[in-house]
């Protein structure tokens, strides 16, 4: 990794000539430039339009990163990003000369961000890197996409806005009508076509959403419908934004990580050394934490017992548990961890043990960075689940699928998995969410989704108990559920 550039606003100049700038760009660049005061008017006069995107923009890219924004203009967003480390390009020369003087913290450079010399002054790699209503302009949008990858780590994000094509023929009434600034001719691209030249530049979308059904204020109503409506199934496909976040295509076949496999366990004495003896080898190393949660039937006791018997054979660390519920257990685990990949693995052992090395793997190989478990897919043993939890998980697994713009099918398997140091950061970051789950999957879901982290299912043959009774009520849990659609909507949705 290259260290960190250290140039000054002043400094920041392309070493080489840059090329030429083609017809259509050098048109929109006499346009942009022409009207950079007018520019700044309009952005006033559509202030509820502009704070609502940024608003958004600020969810999906956190206080503190690294960020870099691909035709900055005069640097608002970025500045308003509140990044640790910000860097611009933008091929305005008057633009830059504006974003250097009101943002001197951040650094800009002038140059077609089309050009790969353009890349050659900026020094990576980013957290995440911003394109926003300017890849319309583009003459070559997947080799631009490509050139990205130079500036990128496998754990950069690159988000995508632009006016969604409906309303293409709105927007030039507006400017008829002298609602909005007149803009020059862009490309409307429908989202399908940018799937696929994001496919051709490796890269891969993991967030969808539209957002700004009414882009006024209108006493209040524009952003009441933006809030709580806009957002809902078939009404945002006519919203006027659409935002995309991508991660690069990063492989790693010989990638070796260490685990740390947490086993929340409450009145789970029968199953304690039975986790033991079926888990497999797997991984550089391997630790395993019992987290007890003050159980009446002596689990405990068997865990440090366990610990005792097979100390040499196991790196086994038994902790007991502060406050109540699994989730609790899960934080308390996690904190303790040591490990690179961290898992969880229910004491009830339903799921098998045995399977953990294909989630491993599903991490190691970068393929996902957090992986959740599916018992709904493959046909379980008599009695591994009553009829109507079964019913019941189908159709939150539709809710939470539609929440989190991931198709997932089974929220409450207890078996999750992802890199500690992407744990490390929900944890940081987990006061946008507070303590709301007791469970512990929602929590570690709902940071991943906000943190963009790709996520996967990875089916289990789930199993029937061999010892002990289910912990879950189904009309106590039931309604915990409800409360998480709700929760999810407002943080996840209703922005």
């Amino acid at each position: 990794m290259a260290p960190y550039s250290s140039q000054t606003n002043a400094a920041a100049t392309l070493p080489n000539e840059p090329q030429p700038l083609s017809k259509r760009k050098r048109e929109f660049l006499e346009r942009i430039e022409a009207t950079l005061e007018e520019q700044e008017r309009w952005r006033k006069i559509n202030s509820a339009y502009y704070a609502e995107d940024l608003q958004y923009m600020r969810f999906l890219i956190p206080p503190g990163k690294r960020v870099l924004e691909l035709g900055c203009g005069r640097g608002e967003l970025l500045a308003a990003l509140e990044p640790s480390y910000g860097v611009g390009i933008d091929f305005s020369r008057a633009a830059i000369t504006r974003a250097r003087e009101r943002f001197p913290n951040l650094q800009f450079h002038e140059g077609d961000v089309e050009d790969p010399q353009t890349f050659d002054a900026i020094e990576g790699p980013f957290d995440y890197v911003v394109i926003a209503d300017t890849i319309g302009m583009f003459d070559d949008i997947d080799g631009t996409l490509g050139l990205i990858q130079r500036i990128c780590s496998p754990s950069t994000r690159l988000v995508i806005s632009y006016y969604s094509p409906l309303w293409e023929p709105i927007l030039k009434i507006g400017e008829m009508l002298k609602l909005k600034s007149l803009q020059p001719k862009i490309n409307y691209i429908a989202t399908s076509d940018f799937l696929n030249l994001m496919d051709l530049a490796d890269l891969e979308v993991i967030r969808h959403e539209q957002r700004q059904l009414l882009p006024r204020r209108w006493f209040g109503l524009g952003p009441f419908i933006n809030r709580f409506i806009a957002p809902l199934p078939g009404i945002r496909n006519l919203c006027l934004r659409t935002y995309l976040v991508g991660r690069p295509i990063r492989q790693f076949a010989d990638r070796k990580l260490s685990a740390s496999i947490l086993i929340p366990c409450r009145n789970e004495r029968g199953n304690i050394e039975s986790a033991i003896k079926r888990m497999p080898r797997f991984g550089s190393a391997q630790e395993i934490i019992f987290v007890e949660g003050n159980s009446s039937d002596g689990t405990f006791e068997e865990c440090e017992r366990v610990r005792d018997a097979y100390r040499g054979v196991w790196d086994i660390t038994v902790l007991k548990q502060d406050g109540k519920g699994k989730g609790d257990a899960v934080r308390k685990g996690f904190a303790a961890a040591k490990q690179d990949v961290l898992m969880i693995l229910d004491a009830d052992l339903t799921m098998p043990p045995e399977a953990l090395p294909k989630y491993h793997a599903v991490i190691e190989s970068g393929k996902a960075e957090f992986v959740n478990g599916s018992r709904l897919i493959y046909p379980m043993e008599n009695e591994a689940m009553r009829p109507l939890n079964l019913i019941a998980n189908r159709c939150f697994a539709y809710i939470f699928s539609y929440l989190t713009n991931t198709r997932l099918t089974d929220t409450l398997c207890g078996t999750k998995v992802l890199l500690r140091k992407d744990y490390e950061v929900l944890a940081r970051e987990r006061s946008y969410f507070g303590n709301f789950d007791p469970f512990g999957d929602f929590d570690l879901i709902f940071g991943a989704v906000k943190q963009n982290l790709k996520l996967i299912e990875t089916p289990i043959h789930y199993k029937a108990r061999t010892f002990g009774e289910t912990q879950i009520s189904r009309f106590r849990d039931g309604w915990l559920l409800l409360r998480m659609v709700v929760f999810a909507y407002r943080k996840l949705k209703a922005i």
